[in-house]
């Protein structure tokens, strides 16, 4: 990686899969990604160049940005699927597109009740089922991306369906994990 001129690192590597030295798949080995992310890491670091030239420096801080940028898109699966249906083209349209299936939209008004409901009752016990069976549904939807990404014919088009669907499924779990802090907080305050 360092050259025996002691200059920074270049890449040609077109992709953050190509850089971190993986396959161009939804499947990660998680401990490869950390393994080649922390190889990159040490070799680039910019400490590595504080005695270097201005440009050493600069190019030292753009690559290791770089790989940590390309770590964090790998290491988060709503990220990775999302980034693997750009790299192919189709746009995840978050902002553009909500269009959702019937069936997931009733389900959203259901767990929406359910979190005001419990919420309202400062019912953890609840929130903390809710936040369990929002998980599961997190899971489901890891296991088809994966299918619908790695297969022998990627459907990348219903793989961005998929990505805005867990968007709003790590979205609403989060609220549902603050309003549980939330209740807790206000019963610890109260003891």
């Amino acid at each position: 990686m360092i050259t025996a001129s002691g200059d920074a690192p270049r890449t040609t590597a077109r992709d953050h899969f190509s850089l971190l030295g993986l396959p161009i798949r939804f499947a990660l080995d998680t401990e490869a990604l950390e393994r080649a992310w922390r190889a990159l890491q040490a070799a680039v670091h910019p400490d590595r160049f504080a005695a270097g030239t201005d440009a050493q420096r600069l190019l030292a801080l753009q690559y290791s940005t770089r790989i940590n940028e390309a770590h964090q898109t790998l290491r988060d699966p709503l990220r990775r699927a999302a980034y693997l249906c750009e790299l192919n083209g189709v746009d995840i349209e978050a902002e553009r597109n909500t269009a959702m299936p019937e069936e997931f939209l009733l389900q959203q008004m259901e767990w929406r009740e359910s979190l005001e409901d419990c919420a309202a009752a400062g019912d953890v016990r609840g929130l903390s089922q809710l936040g369990q069976e929002v998980e599961s549904s997190v899971a489901e939807t890891v296991l088809l991306l994966e299918h619908l990404l790695d297969r022998g014919q990627p459907d990348f088009d219903r793989a961005a369906a998929e990505v805005r669907r867990m968007m709003f499924l790590v979205k609403f779990g989060e609220q549902v994990h603050q309003e549980q802090k939330r209740i807790e907080r206000g019963a610890a305050a109260n003891r």
